[in-house]
């Protein structure tokens, strides 16, 4: 790879005021409190390696006094109808509405987001509140009746009780969100650990909401997932562990939730595969997988990393994609509505990406656009197409930042082997005009999710989760309210 770079980062030129930042604090039992330990970390802007606060690290006692007051809410909060529960969900949606501009700005200075990113990650976490608000009043089972002779059945949706969850750094907010709004209209009460690079907005929401939930409804603690993580997978009044995260912290996780036999739920890592056949619309293709695939600059479980398109159109279709790639707009939050490629999260996450790109290089596989980092301020790395080789270290690992591979394939089943063969099954899309053809190779797909000539478009009405190394669960969709409560069988003997 070469050691400069023609790709610029458009920057701010003036300062601007820091938005209104939360307290640096943990929450517990509806309050802003110290933790038992003074030991903090700090938060630093990935566009400008700033930092902007020192957040405290929570200990396993904090974690124990969390679950504890979550515990004790539970008797309650777990007993309210669902029509009150619904009406605290749409209060806070109406919350987050009102401080819309103010949670945007907050996640962009975190995490580096173009606007649009952030405005459609706030937008999105909203409408999730207000579906799960409809969504709990109207839950569907088996209808009460007589299934055995002079006895009547009744089946009882209830909720598991303290659920500790553990969201990640790309999707602070909306990940956070998928948990926060599911668990609390089952009527579960809950302990969140954010990322420790990216807590900004979920001690904001804390912050914002205190007032409309009961205390100890909603806990947040900020820290290492090493510690906090695993002391909620293995706390025996904690009832189910939900993660967003790596397979790496996924397993962790599970392991630790074994001994106390609680529910897990995972959702983990992705390297989707876009399949692009010969009677693909190219120009229709190549504009779905520029955004598909570098969507929050690819740091993004569900992004289109890997094409694999027909041999007979593969050297046009490359042409198209790289250029359409090399007009991606690179540049800090609130520079201008076009910008679509902010940062790398942090500076290990920017050598981890790098590191896959050096690796590219010497496997020889060809970088047609890009392949290096952006020498200036912030961890920016150049948007990049890799024209690969089959079973290449970049087709077949999660890189998670502004990199799509492209390899050739020539028959049907040799595709549908191929894009099958990474342990990850998250999301996948295919791309051909043939409706037959969609419809078989879709079902023989690997993946939670299958797109049909698009690629990463989310309803909040759809469920979202993985098969295989992906992990198991789903976030979004009425499924969510289903995987964090439990079924109950009421039997009465009617015999007279």
């Amino acid at each position: 790879m070469e050691t400069t770079s023609t790709v610029e980062v458009r920057r701010n030129g003036q300062e601007r005021p820091t938005p209104a930042l939360p307290p640096a604090a943990l929450f517990i039992n509806g309050e802003f409190t110290a933790g038992e330990s003074t030991e903090t970390f700090t938060v630093i802007n990935p566009s400008t390696e700033e930092n902007i606060l020192d957040v405290p690290r929570a200990s396993t006692q904090d974690v124990d006094r969390a679950v504890a007051v979550a515990h004790e809410a539970f008797g309650t909060w777990g007993r309210t109808l669902p029509a009150e529960r619904a009406t605290v969900l749409l209060n806070i949606a109406q919350r987050m509405e009102d401080e819309r501009e103010l949670l945007v700005e907050l996640e962009s200075l975190n995490t580096g987001k173009p606007q649009a990113v952030a405005e459609d990650d706030v937008d999105s976490a909203i409408d999730s509140f207000r579906f799960m608000a409809g969504a709990l009043r109207a839950g569907t089972t088996l209808a009460a009746g007589e299934y055995a002779k002079d006895h009547t059945s009744v089946i009882v949706r209830e909720p598991l009780g303290v659920i500790g969850a553990v969201t990640p750094w790309n999707y602070p907010l909306l990940m956070g969100v998928w948990k926060i709004a599911p668990i609390l209209a089952a009527g579960n009460t809950l302990v969140i650990k954010p990322s420790e690079t990216t807590p900004l907005t979920t001690l904001k929401f804390a912050e914002l909401t205190a007032d409309l939930l009961p205390a100890g409804v909603f806990n947040v603690l900020t820290g290492r997932g090493a510690v906090i993580g695993d002391r909620l997978a293995s706390h025996p009044q904690v009832a189910m562990i939900a993660l967003t995260g790596s397979v790496g912290s996924g397993q962790s996780v599970a392991a630790s939730a074994a001994d106390s036999v609680k529910r897990v739920h995972l959702e983990l890592g992705g390297k989707a595969p876009a399949v692009v056949f010969e009677d693909a619309d190219i120009e229709a293709t190549v504009a779905g997988l520029r955004n598909g695939g570098f969507w929050n600059a690819g740091q993004e479980c569900g992004a289109a990393c890997r094409v694999l398109v027909h041999e007979s159109i593969a050297e046009e279709f490359t042409s198209k994609l790289a250029e359409a790639v090399s007009s991606l707009v690179v540049g800090e939050p609130e520079t201008g509505e076009d910008v679509e490629i902010g940062p790398m999260i942090s500076q290990a996450h920017y050598s981890r990406v790098l590191d896959h790109l050096k690796l590219a290089e010497q496997e020889g596989n060809e970088f047609v656009t890009g392949g290096q980092a952006i020498p200036t301020k912030g961890y920016f790395i150049e948007p990049t197409v890799i024209k690969a080789s089959q079973g290449a270290s970049c087709t077949q690992q999660e890189i998670f930042g502004p990199v799509i591979s492209v390899e050739t394939f020539s028959g049907e089943e040799e595709v549908i082997t191929r894009a099958n063969e990474v342990p990850f099954g998250l999301a996948a899309s295919v791309w051909t005009k043939d409706a037959q053809r969609s419809h078989y190779v879709a079902s023989r797909l690997d993946a939670g999710t299958v797109w049909v000539n698009a690629h990463l478009v989310l309803a909040t009405e759809m469920p979202w989760g993985g098969f295989k190394g992906s992990g198991y669960g789903r976030d979004l969709s009425a499924y969510a309210l289903d995987d964090y409560s439990r079924t109950k069988h009421v039997m009465h003997n009617m015999s007279r």
